[in-house]
């Protein structure tokens, strides 16, 4: 029986993210993410303007006069959610936890997939894949991969891109638009990276928090790393330190982009604290552009 509170969580998600399909993503959605290929529809008469290479020869000299053959794009896509549990997503010092900003997002994505009649699929991941909802279309389907986000209990702290994606190249045969969300906090994982970018259109969407980037001067703090358990007192009053922990996470960030683009993965950047819709839009906007 699934809680009620988790239940109300689902429906509030579902009221704001829908309303944001309908007024802003619904059309950009269509446009960057196109069908598979284009379906034969009809033959009709030759009009002026029409390509001459679509013309029906065999049509054509039946009728005795020109026609042409009408082609229709096979709108329907899967789309995939492989989506990070670790206990990274466990925090957020502003507003939301990045694990929340990554339901957020999903449930987005989902909507704006169903309002365009496509297939909506589940992959949940820690050190090793804990859930895999099969795609569908329709919005009680959706609303089962919410429920699925929301009251999924993680078994793993760690995180393990390279088997995410191993497991999606076997249950995912055919081409399919894949949404990794996750923070990325993991090595290692770019020949499976490549792999899945050679087969499917693969996006990341990388959560992140300001302060993981950068500390305040707070002076001594215990902190400790959610994945490893490993814990170390570190003086953040120490202008030294606080230079070298930037530059740690500049080096890290360097190191994914490098993955990314190597691989040819476009990313959406998002932080907690901050409005998620701006770096979807321009993702949308930026794709729909390179389209043209």
């Amino acid at each position: 029986m699934i809680p009620r509170e988790i239940l109300k969580q689902v429906r509030r998600i579902e009221i704001s993210t829908r309303g944001l399909v309908n007024e802003v993503f619904s059309g950009e959605y269509h446009s960057v993410f196109k069908g598979r290929g284009m379906n034969f529809a009809e033959v009709r008469e030759y009009q002026y303007g029409d390509d001459i290479r679509s013309i029906d020869w065999n049509v054509t000299a039946r009728a005795g006069s020109p026609f042409v053959k009408i082609f229709e794009e096979e709108r329907e896509l899967t789309v995939m959610l492989v989506v990070d549990v670790s206990a990274s997503g466990d925090f957020g010092s502003r507003q939301r936890l990045k694990a929340e900003l990554g339901v957020e997002i999903s449930a987005l994505l989902a909507f704006s997939a169903i309002k365009n009649n496509d297939k909506v699929g589940l992959l949940i991941f820690s050190d090793h894949v804990e859930k895999f909802v099969p795609p569908r279309k329709g919005r009680r389907h959706v609303l089962r991969v919410l429920r699925e986000l929301l009251y999924h209990e993680p078994q793993g702290r760690g995180t393990d891109i390279s088997a995410a994606l191993e497991y999606l190249a076997h249950i995912q045969r055919k081409r399919a638009v894949v949404f990794v969300i996750s923070d990325f906090r993991d090595e290692g994982f770019q020949k499976a990276l490549s792999v899945a970018g050679r087969r499917h259109d693969l996006i990341a969407v990388r959560l992140g928090d300001l302060r993981e980037e950068e500390l305040p001067p707070l002076g001594l703090l215990d902190l400790e790393d959610p994945e490893t358990g490993q814990r170390v007192v570190v003086n953040t009053s120490s202008p030294a330190f606080r230079s070298a922990f930037r530059a740690e996470n500049e080096r890290r960030a360097a190191a994914l982009d490098r993955a990314l683009k190597r691989s040819k993965v476009d990313t959406i950047e998002v932080r907690t604290g901050e409005p998620y819709v701006k770096p979807l839009m321009r993702f949308f906007r930026e794709r729909a552009r390179r389209r043209r």
